[in-house]
C-alpha cells in the first residue's frame, strides 16, 4: 500500500514525501569511500527543498566543513506543509513587503557560504547557523520573488552557479528536472521512483553510460516523512519517535552521475550449466533457459541466474541495475511497452504470456 502512495501521489501532482536524514547520510557517504574530493569546492544546490524542513539542506550544513563545500544553496518551491516541524530553529518563514495588502508567505532561499561556532559554547550545530543566518554574516536568508519551481529563471539562475544537484524532485515532474539538468550540464544525485528507470528520457542515458543508479534502491531507502494529511498505510508505515509519520517503500532509487565503488564491482556469475545444475530453484525447475516469442534473447528470472559463458542477448529484471557493471556488461535496450523505438523492443514474451519488463544486455566477458 505504500507503493499505492506513492502513485496517487504523482497522479495527483502531491509530490510532499521528504527524505528521512539517515538515508541521505548513508548514500553520500558511499561516494566519499570511493573519493573523498568527491563534494569538495563544490557548490551544492537542492533546489525542490524547503530549507525549513529539508533533511537534505541540514545534512549539507552540519558536514559543510568536513565535505569542504564552497557553497550551499536551497530553495523551495513554497513553504512547505510541514515546514518548521523537524528544524524548529529559524521562526517564520521572511515575507516580501506587499505592494498592497496583506504580507504574502513566499518561497525562501538559503545561501551558506561559511559556517562555524556562533553562540561560543564549543560545538557546531543547526543553532549556529540560525544564529548566522539571522544575522546574514556571511551567509544569506532571503525570500524568493519567483514561486522557487525549478523551472523559474530565478532558479534556474542559481543552478547555473551550482556544480552538483542533490534533492528529491517532484515524482510528477521528474522527466522535466532530469532534462533540465542535461541541459545545464550539471552533476546529480537526486531520488525518483524505479519506474524512472523506463523512461526514455532516463533510460537512454543509462545505455549510454551518463547516469546510473545510486548505491542504494528499494528498502536501503527506509521511507520518506509525509503530511499529517497523509493516510498510513501498509504494516511498514509507523510514527517514529520525533513524531513524523514515515511511509515505507520499495519502488524508489537513488539516479546519479557522481561515480561510486559499487558500480565497478563485478558480480558473480556462475556457467550456464552450473546454474542449470546448481541454480535450480532460481530457474524454476525447468532446467532451461527460455527465449523470448518476440525477442532473439534469453529469458533471465532472476540476476543471480545470469551465465557467465553465454555471449547472446539476455533480458534480465529492471533491478539488474542495481548491480550493473560497465566493465562487466553492455546494456542494448529494453522491453517494457508495447511502443517499438531505438531503446524499447516491445513487451517481453515466453510462451504466449507477458512477463514483467526486461533489460536487455551482453555479457562483455563471456568465456566459452
Amino acid at each position: 500500500m505504500a507503493n499505492k502512495n506513492l502513485t496517487n501521489a504523482k497522479r495527483a501532482q502531491n509530490d510532499e514525501f521528504y527524505t528521512q536524514y539517515i538515508d541521505i547520510q548513508k548514500e553520500i557517504e558511499a561516494y566519499l569511500e570511493y573519493d573523498p574530493d568527491t563534494f569538495k569546492g563544490k557548490v551544492v544546490y537542492s533546489n525542490c527543498d524547503d530549507p525549513f524542513e529539508s533533511n537534505f539542506f541540514r545534512y549539507f550544513v552540519l558536514n559543510f566543513k568536513r565535505l569542504g563545500l564552497k557553497q550551499l544553496i536551497t530553495t523551495s518551491y513554497k513553504p512547505s506543509p510541514v515546514a518548521n516541524t523537524q528544524l524548529k530553529l529559524f521562526g517564520d518563514n521572511k515575507t516580501l513587503k506587499p505592494v498592497k495588502g496583506r504580507p504574502k508567505v513566499t518561497a525562501n532561499k538559503f545561501i551558506i557560504n561559511e559556517v562555524g561556532d556562533v553562540d561560543g559554547d564549543g560545538a557546531f550545530n543547526l543553532s549556529d547557523i540560525a544564529e548566522q543566518l539571522k544575522a546574514n554574516k556571511n551567509n544569506e536568508w532571503t525570500p524568493l520573488k519567483e514561486n522557487g519551481d525549478f523551472r523559474s529563471k530565478e532558479c534556474i539562475d542559481l543552478l547555473k552557479q551550482s556544480d552538483i544537484a542533490v534533492t528529491n524532485p517532484p515524482f510528477s515532474l521528474f522527466r522535466e528536472y532530469v532534462q533540465q539538468l542535461f541541459d545545464y550540464k550539471k552533476n546529480f544525485l537526486i531520488i525518483g521512483s524505479i519506474n524512472c528507470i523506463s523512461y526514455k528520457e532516463v533510460f537512454q542515458r543509462i545505455k549510454k553510460n551518463e547516469i546510473w543508479l545510486g548505491n542504494g534502491m528499494g528498502r536501503w531507502i527506509s521511507g520518506f516523512i509525509v503530511p499529517k494529511s497523509y493516510d498510513l498505510y501498509g504494516t511498514e508505515a509507523r510514527i517514529d519517535e520525533n513524531g513524523d509519520r514515515i511511509v515505507s517503500t520499495n519502488s524508489c532509487l537513488w539516479l546519479t552521475n557522481l561515480d561510486h565503488g559499487r558500480r565497478h564491482q563485478p558480480l558473480f556469475l556462475m556457467t550456464m550449466a552450473d546454474n542449470k545444475r546448481f541454480n535450480r530453484k532460481i530457474l524454476k525447475k525447468e532446467n532451461s533457459y527460455k527465449k523470448y516469442d518476440n525477442y532473439d534473447a534469453i529469458e533471465i528470472p532472476y540476476t543471480d541466474a545470469i551465465p557467465s559463458d553465454y555471449d547472446g542477448i539476455m533480458g534480465v529484471p529492471i533491478t539488474f541495475l542495481d548491480k550493473y557493471n560497465p566493465e562487466q556488461f553492455e546494456i542494448l535496450g529494453q522491453m517494457v511497452t508495447t511502443k517499438i523505438d531505438e531503446f524499447n523492443f516491445g513487451y517481453p514474451y515466453v510462451n504466449g504470456k507477458k512477463i514483467y519488463a526486461r533489460i536487455l544486455i551482453k555479457n562483455k566477458k563471456a568465456t566459452k
